[in-house]
């Protein structure tokens, strides 16, 4: 009876090692493919932004990472798709980012 408790415990303990470094590399191949995605990124916006606009997109980043991980995405798909020739200014990356802020902004009204 106590090597059946035993065994059970063995096994249990067995699965949940298992289970953890499963976990553990799950959460490695994730953490590595985000890498991956932001190296990647890095590279389009190296090719399709100007330095300023580098410059202000990587501002907008420390304050508003959600908005530039959009403006990001948005640019590499139109870079992939071949729709970006040429990098693009300072002024046109601020015209998206307003396009993009106003289709986003959340409007909180306070009624008294």
């Amino acid at each position: 009876m106590a090597e059946d408790i035993e065994e059970i415990r063995k096994r249990k303990l067995m699965e949940l090692q298992k289970k953890y470094l499963e976990q553990q590399k799950a959460q490695e191949e994730a953490i590595k493919q985000e890498m991956e995605l932001e190296a990647q990124l890095n590279a389009i916006m190296r090719r399709v932004l100007t330095p300023e606009a580098r410059e202000r997109l990587g501002r907008v980043k420390l304050v508003r990472p959600e908005l530039a991980r959009q403006v990001e995405l948005l640019l590499a798909q139109l870079y992939q798709a071949g729709q970006i020739r040429e990098p693009l200014s300072d002024e046109k990356l601020k015209r998206i980012l307003a396009q993009i802020e106003a289709r986003t902004r959340k409007e909180f009204r306070i009624k008294w």
